[in-house]
Parts: structure tokens; C-alpha cells; sequence
């Protein structure tokens, strides 16, 4: 139990004063502060000792809700103490002026419709008390968050040299030296600093204000796994096969395993018609707050089919025979394919591949929830590589990454490539990043005919790393399961989003990305091929993830290796085409020195050399 001292008082001593009404609502200011409408206003109170990490998961926290368009504004101890309270010591009474003063300046942050960041140690349960009842008084939100760090710890930390000062006698009265710190009754939250990172404890608060409804759903960088966990698995396979069924496509499993393992979170299913229209309409998700989803993640279906289930409240969803999915409360609507088409790729075009798709899949479309029967497997010799959003946050972690860049591919990496995330790599240490990781993430989903096959690509990926182009200590190599849409812009939306799913805070955005040539004459592009990366740094959704834009690489004939392009000298690079380097490796010769790492090259050579024999 902590020191027994009176309650504050928090008594009126001037007189004539009378409180004032604002003219314009909490709800009104809500709808117009911030990008994420509705009221937000609340008080977080970071209490603990100094050291804990009060301050840094505070400014953290701000850093984050302000970048997802959520008003935050932070209140340090010492920030106060320079000017408000600067007339204040350390006594006592000081303390208790100093956290009513506080308390009221977050009060009216809060009640401005601004989530009020408040870090100070306040080793007193009554001051802490004050605060709350101040907020509570006028219908405010306050949270409560004990930054449980042990004194042993903090005194090793000691980032300001204080403890060291306390312990011998020069500073006077300091929190868990020669003054007590009373533990918090009952925090709403409690957070061990000691070997987490400060994204963990950001994220534990998130969650907490997310089920205290002060943020939206949206706003939670959680991963929705629809996966059957295993110890219900036996039992969510035999209901699926006493349910009516219906057989997909491996189209159909390849989105099935994107929603199943959460790269389209905060989906729980394929898209009934409300969400499906959001995402043609606006690009987003608009239901508890905005999330880009720019492409639509859907199941076709016959009509034959539709009849045959549209009384059904679940079924069973077949991959070659076998359950994969159980798909409840199901809305079936109608596959307007055409507007679809349109709005998605900006034409209705057969000579376009995945529009075909669309053309020949069933005339209707079905929504519903999804649990997913277990981890979908290929068994092709490269499962090792699927890892879900949330393995590799782990795997991050145990890399100890404190920045991560991802690279979206879905051809064979050449050195101008390799270039690229090298010198992004640089830039971020630069910055001041320790250990910032790459995300080496070729797409393993559906791709077009003449595109390199993924098991190639692969052992082309990893030729690269061997070879120390790329350091394979600072990247992972993983499969992005997601099928390949060739839809520029609003799909380059879906591949970067997709990846913050992974935790990844950095995007490299190439020249034409997720982009084809025109299947009519004349020869052209279907998309501008700066547009892609100009789209991504305005896209809604996704202002937490930086953009890096993609500097034009070419061979350097000089250098004899791949270089960022210099117009000044022009006629000194050789700008290597995809058609050119493909007529290389059909005949067997060698690119110029530098342009390829000589294993990775041998890989792809045999690959379009195998091709001329069949």
C-alpha cells in the first residue's frame, strides 16, 4: 500500500466566474477534426518512473495515431515544467499542483476532440485520482496506463543521468529513491517495457482505446487470420462435410489464402455487395473507419450454383474435392462484370488476361465470412517460403528490425534492382534506422503465361542472395500469395497495402508497377508508367507507409555495372530491355559484366533455353 495523504481538493476560489457553453457539439467538432470522423477526445495518462519509457511509447503513440489521420497532441513532464508549471518544485504539494494543472490542460485537448497524450511520473494514486474524476465529471474519456518498468531497470537505463545524481545525494526528493511511487489500484492498461519493443506497447494501447470505441477498427495494425485454429480444426472439417459444397478455382483458393491468412485485413470473408461496392467506388474500406483495399476480393459463382445455396446459411467451399472453407451468412448479388472491369482496370478488354477471367467466372458474386479448414499448401517445394503477415512480424522481431522495407517483384531481379534496395537500405541508415530489413517479396499467385514461373523466380531470388548482391542477412525472401491482377495504379495500392499487414513501414514503387502493354494496336502501355508511384503517395489509407520512389537504373558502360541513370552522360549507358535480355538468355550469351550476378543469370538462361525444346 502506498503513503496515506488527503484527497486533493480541487476547490473554486475565484468568484463570478460562470462556466460558458460552447456553441459548437463534441460531435460536430469530431466530424470535422482529423480525416477519421466522430468524436475521438479522450486522456491517456502515462504514469511510472522516470526512465520507464513513459515519454517514448507517449510521442510513439502520437506519431502513429496522427499519421492514421486520429488528432493526438503529447504532454511531457518536462516539456510542462519549461513553461506552464515552471514555477513548480518537487514537494508534495508542488506534485499535486503540477498534475491538477496538467489534468485540466488535457481536459480541454480532450473535449477539443484531440486524444491527449499525458506523460508524467504522478507517483500519487489521489493526483492520478483528481485527473480522472476531472474527466469523468464532464463525460471524458481517461485512461489510465501504468509503464511498469522496475526501478532496477530504469537505473540502468538512467538516460538523464538522474538516478545516478539521486543516489548520491545531489538531487533531493526523486521518485523511488527518497520519495515513493504508488503503484496504480487498477490501470486499464499495465505495460512491461523490459524486451518488447515500443511498437508492442503502442500497440497493446491501440487495441485497448480500439475496444473502448475512441478508435476505429481500422486503425489496429491487427492481423485477422481466418484460419481454423488446430485445436478446433477436427471438428470445423467434419461440419464442412456434412454442409452443401460448391468447387472453386485455384484462382479462387489463391484469394481464399489471401484472406485466410490476413494480408486483406480487416476483411473476415470475400466482399458482400456493401463492401465490394466501397472498394469500386472509393478504393477504401469505409466501415469503422478508412482502409485502402483498392482491388475487390471475391467469389464468382454460377448461377446454377446461386440457386442451388441461396438458402443456405453456410457451405462448404471445394478445392479439387476437398473442403477448404466453410463460408457463413452468405449474400449472393449480382457480377456486374463490365462496370466491374472498368472501374477496377479502366477498360473491358478480353485481350487482357485477368479480365478474361472475370468474363468467363459465374454471372454472380457471394459474400460471406470465412473459416478457412487449416494453412493452404501447394506442396511445390516452396511452402517454407508462404509465410503469413504474422510469421514474418515474428521473424522481424527476432531480427530485431527497426525499420522494413518491402520490394514488390514479379520478375527476376537484375542488379539495377539490387540496386535500388541497397541504396533504400543506405538511405534508412542514414536516418539513424539500426537494423533496417528488406522485404524481398515476389508475387506467387496467378500470373500471366509469358511471365517467368514463380519456382524459377525463386531460384533466381535466392542465386542473388548466394551471391551477396544482396545481403541475406538483413532480407527475407518470402512469396506474397496474392494472384497478379495487372490492373497499375489501383492494384499497386493492393501490393502495398497489403504489406503493412507485415509491419513493413517502407514501400519501394517502381516504374509501370502492376502494369502490361495494351492487347490492341499500336504497341503502348495500358497505364502511364509514373502514375503508379505518383497514386501510391496520395492514396487514402496509407499515409503510415512511406513511399520510396524507384530511381531509373541503367547499365553503365563506363562503370561496366548497374548505375542510377545520369542525363548528363547519357550516351553512356545502355538501357537493357526486358526483350533483350530474354533474346540473351534464349541463345546462351552473357549479359555485359555487372548487369546480372553470374549464378542468378545461369538460372535464367536455362529457364528460356529449356523453353526452346519444348
Amino acid at each position: 500500500m502506498g503513503i496515506q495523504r488527503e484527497i486533493i481538493k480541487n476547490d473554486q476560489k475565484a468568484t463570478n466566474v460562470f462556466a460558458q457553453k460552447h456553441n459548437v457539439s463534441r460531435t460536430k467538432r469530431g466530424e470535422v477534426l482529423g480525416s477519421r470522423g466522430g468524436f475521438r477526445g479522450c486522456t491517456i495518462w502515462f504514469t511510472g518512473l522516470s526512465g520507464a519509457g513513459k515519454t517514448t511509447i507517449s510521442f510513439a503513440l502520437e506519431e502513429y495515431l496522427v499519421a492514421r489521420g486520429i488528432p493526438a497532441y503529447g504532454l511531457d513532464g518536462d516539456n510542462v515544467r519549461t513553461g506552464l508549471n515552471k514555477n513548480l518544485g518537487f514537494a508534495p504539494e508542488d506534485r499535486e499542483e503540477n498534475i491538477r494543472r496538467v489534468a485540466e490542460v488535457g481536459k480541454l485537448f480532450a473535449d477539443s476532440g484531440v486524444v491527449a497524450l499525458c506523460s508524467f511520473v504522478s507517483p500519487y494514486n489521489n493526483d492520478r485520482e483528481l485527473a480522472r474524476q476531472l474527466h469523468k465529471s464532464v463525460g471524458l474519456p481517461f485512461f489510465e496506463i501504468h509503464v511498469a518498468t522496475s526501478l532496477e531497470e530504469c537505473e540502468k537505463r538512467d538516460v538523464k543521468g538522474l538516478y545516478k545524481k539521486a543516489r548520491a545525494g545531489i538531487i533531493k526528493g526523486f521518485t523511488g529513491i527518497d520519495q515513493p511511487y504508488e503503484i496504480p489500484v487498477n490501470p486499464e492498461v499495465t505495460i512491461n517495457t523490459e524486451n518488447r519493443t515500443v511498437d508492442d506497447c503502442v500497440q497493446q494501447i491501440v487495441e485497448v482505446l480500439q475496444t473502448n470505441n475512441i478508435l476505429p477498427r481500422s486503425v489496429v495494425e491487427k492481423v485477422i487470420d481466418l484460419t481454423v485454429p488446430e485445436e478446433n480444426l477436427e471438428d470445423a472439417i467434419k461440419e464442412a462435410e456434412d454442409l452443401p459444397s460448391v468447387e472453386i478455382t485455384k484462382l479462387d483458393l489463391q484469394w481464399l489464402q489471401v484472406l485466410g491468412e490476413g494480408w486483406a485485413s480487416p476483411l473476415t470473408g470475400f466482399m458482400r455487395e456493401r463492401e465490394f461496392l466501397q472498394c469500386q467506388h472509393f478504393n477504401c474500406l469505409l466501415d469503422d473507419g478508412v482502409t485502402n483495399q483498392s482491388v475487390p476480393v471475391v467469389l464468382p459463382i454460377s448461377t446454377a450454383e446461386k440457386d442451388k445455396l441461396s438458402s443456405c446459411k453456410q457451405f462448404t467451399l471445394r478445392y479439387n474435392g476437398v473442403a477448404k472453407a466453410i463460408i457463413r451468412d452468405p449474400e449472393f448479388y449480382e457480377h456486374r462484370k463490365e462496370e466491374r472491369c472498368a472501374r477496377q482496370f479502366g477498360m473491358f478488354n478480353d485481350g487482357h488476361p485477368y479480365i478474361k477471367m472475370i468474363n468467363d467466372s459465374g454471372d454472380w458474386l457471394v459474400g460471406g465470412d470465412v473459416d478457412v479448414l487449416g494453412r493452404i499448401l501447394w506442396n511445390d517445394g516452396l511452402d517454407q517460403y508462404r509465410l503469413t503477415p504474422n510469421q514474418l512480424r515474428a521473424q522481424f522481431r527476432e531480427m530485431h528490425a527497426d525499420a522494413v522495407f518491402a520490394f514488390q517483384l514479379r520478375n527476376p531481379v537484375h542488379n539495377g534492382h539490387a540496386l535500388l534496395m541497397n541504396d533504400c537500405k543506405r538511405q534508412l541508415v542514414e536516418r539513424g534506422f539500426k537494423k533496417p530489413v528488406l522485404l524481398l517479396h515476389p508475387l506467387g499467385g496467378w500470373t500471366k503465361d509469358d511471365d517467368v514461373p514463380l519456382s524459377v523466380r525463386m531460384e533466381q531470388h535466392k542465386a542473388i542472395m548466394d551471391e551477396g548482391v544482396l545481403d541475406p542477412e538483413s532480407t527475407v525472401l518470402a512469396i506474397f500469395p496474392s494472384p497478379m491482377m495487372y490492373a497499375g495504379p489501383t492494384e499497386v495500392q493492393w501490393h502495398a497495402k497489403a504489406r503493412m499487414s507485415t509491419g513493413a513501414n517502407f514501400y519501394i514503387v517502381g516504374r509501370d508497377p502492376a502494369g502490361m502493354p495494351h492487347p490492341d494496336p499500336p504497341k503502348r502501355d495500358i497505364y502511364e508508367p509514373t502514375h503508379g508511384g505518383k497514386v501510391l503517395r496520395m492514396a487514402p489509407g496509407l499515409t503510415q507507409l512511406e513511399i520510396i520512389p524507384f530511381k531509373v537504373a541503367a547499365y553503365d558502360m563506363k562503370a561496366k555495372a548497374m548505375a542510377f541513370f545520369d542525363p548528363h552522360r547519357k550516351e553512356d549507358f545502355d538501357f537493357i530491355s526486358g526483350t533483350r535480355m530474354r533474346g540473351l538468355a534464349r541463345s546462351g550469351e552473357m549479359p555485359p559484366d555487372g548487369f546480372m550476378a553470374p549464378k542468378a543469370w545461369t538460372v535464367l538462361s536455362n529457364y528460356y533455353q529449356s523453353l526452346a525444346t519444348k
